[in-house]
């Protein structure tokens, strides 16, 4: 008899540990840039643009059609997905940072999703964009944000003149190695368009900004008027930072994988596509018969097919949980001159477009791939970008403490073929540009506000996509997305009704501070 408990005790042992390692997988976050639901092919059966590595990535894993960027724009996107917080509840209200803006906006003390990680043993990395915020500093040590530049506030002189004081012999002081990140690469905000061409490594500028970017030499196309007249680092070339970007992280994976084969890691590859402005590298200019932003779409799909080649090259790829998906809605400019000049709909088949608040600015892609664990398929409930740090504790069987996650779900019910098909979220919370605020919760969304929350469209060449309110003088909006998926009729005097309950749940929300039980 105490031969077999001993038998049982040891295959019980030995399942608890195969149980941790599956736990345990490696994990590859790709966040695309303004990347809209109608840009992916197995999204958009009427896509222009051939996605072929997306569409395969789709039909191996779990292809979300309810799934949310948490703003409608880039920097309150990027915080909310590292931190599983909403990026309101800062009490930032800036929009994005441009230039050398900062501080980081992710708190010293606030726990990140690799911070997490790499308390589990990870080793964590990110690699692109990081748009949070950084301190640079003069060469006194004074941070550069702290300087008053006489003058206009938000003009050009002033973004030059903070890139020109800084000392870049100094260290960032709160940068992604500050925010649980054991490497990074990348740059401070948009590679393209704001101000500082240049890039970081670590804590570092290893090649500074020297000269004034000759915009004159610049591509000349309807993508291509998004670059701010900044400081260009020597060798920094606009048509090639995907590529750059690609190299990094298939560098530090090779290395990590020959390092430490049997330690998990991380990787955050944050790419510059499809953000204007849309220059392809040489190879791909043409390739995908749907103009400029067209091929640079195509080129973003090659950066993932290139990812998950290396993968299957280092043989980690079937322990490895793969997460892609936007930060926000299409850009305008891109919206309007590929509906014009393609045919091709970023947006489709939703209202609006980045910044605003109708699901065309935060109804994005999301596609997880996690073999032997999580069942090829399409699934129908609502998840945000805020859920990925909830998830990931959750898949790594970690409890997050009562300060962290405030607005993060976990959504592994979902992916492990458990669903019983009840939401995971009694509600989702939305953010524009200006930090209006929306709440979702099952087919019910209301809107807080009036108009888009972001763009305009009195104005320019929105103008022709602008829709009549159907209740003009109500202060905010209120529409029924099963039965008016476009939030075309605005229910908020025909059903006051749920106004309130969703006014009360919002305003709840916010003076708790948390949506996460």
């Amino acid at each position: 008899m105490s031969r077999r408990l001993t038998f049982l005790g040891g295959l019980l042992v030995a399942s608890l540990t195969a149980a941790a390692e599956l736990r345990r997988p490696n994990i590859v976050v790709i966040l695309a840039d303004d990347l809209g639901y109608g840009d992916v092919g197995c999204y958009n059966p009427e896509s222009k643009i051939p996605t072929p590595n997306l569409d395969r990535l789709a039909k191996s894993g779990v292809r979300f059609t309810d799934a949310h960027s948490p703003s409608t724009v880039c920097t309150p996107s990027r915080y909310s997905l590292l931190t599983g917080r909403m990026a309101f509840r800062t009490g930032y209200r800036g929009g994005v940072f441009t230039g050398v803006g900062g501080p980081s906006l992710i708190e010293a003390d606030r726990l990140t999703l690799p911070g997490m990680l790499r308390q589990q043993g990870y080793a964590t990395a990110a690699v692109g964009k990081w748009h949070v915020g950084l301190t640079f500093q003069t060469a006194d040590g004074t941070p550069v944000h702290h300087v008053k530049i006489p003058g206009d506030d938000t003009g050009p002189a002033k973004e030059l003149a903070r890139i020109r004081l800084v000392d870049f012999t100094r260290p960032i002081t709160d940068g992604p190695v500050h925010r649980g990140f054991d490497y990074f690469f990348g740059t401070a905000c948009c590679p393209t368009t704001d101000w500082l061409y240049a890039y970081i490594e670590n804590d570092r500028v290893p090649t500074p900004p020297t000269t004034l970017l000759d915009v004159a030499k610049l591509p000349k196309h309807p993508y291509a008027n998004d670059c701010r007249r900044g400081l260009v680092a020597p060798g920094f070339a606009h048509d090639q930072v995907d590529l750059v970007f690609l190299e990094k992280s298939q560098a530090w994976l090779t290395a990590q994988v020959k390092r430490a084969p049997d330690q998990p890691f991380f990787l955050y590859h944050a790419t510059q596509a499809a953000h204007l402005p849309s220059f392809a590298a040489p190879s791909f200019q043409g390739a995908s018969q749907a103009g400029p932003h067209g091929d640079f779409i195509t080129e973003l799909d090659f950066v993932v097919g290139e990812l998950l080649a290396t993968l299957e090259r280092l043989g980690v790829a079937d322990n490895t949980l793969i997460v892609f998906s936007s930060d926000n809605g299409p850009e305008t400019t891109a919206v309007v001159h590929m509906r014009a000049d393609q045919g091709h709909d970023p947006a489709r088949p939703w209202r609006g477009m980045k910044r605003d608040d109708w699901e065309g600015g935060h109804r994005v892609p999301l596609i997880v791939r996690w073999p032997g664990r999580a069942a090829p398929g399409v699934n129908d409930q609502t998840v945000c970008l805020t859920d990925l740090l909830a998830t990931c504790a959750a898949v790594t069987g970690t409890s997050l403490p009562r300060n962290a996650g405030e607005d993060s779900f976990s959504f592994l019910p979902a992916l492990t073929g458990v669903d019983d098909g009840r939401p995971r979220r009694a509600f989702t919370l939305h953010q524009t540009i200006k930090s209006d605020l929306a709440l979702r919760r099952g087919d019910w969304k209301f809107l807080d506000h009036r108009g888009s929350g972001g763009n305009r469209y009195e104005t320019g060449e929105l103008v022709p996509f602008a829709l009549p309110d159907t209740a003009p003088t109500a202060p905010g909006q209120l529409y029924d997305l099963k039965s008016d998926p476009g939030e075309r009729h605005n229910l908020y005097f025909e059903r006051p009704e749920i106004v309130k309950e969703l006014k009360t749940l919002l305003d709840q929300s916010k003076a708790s501070g948390r949506s996460a039980p």
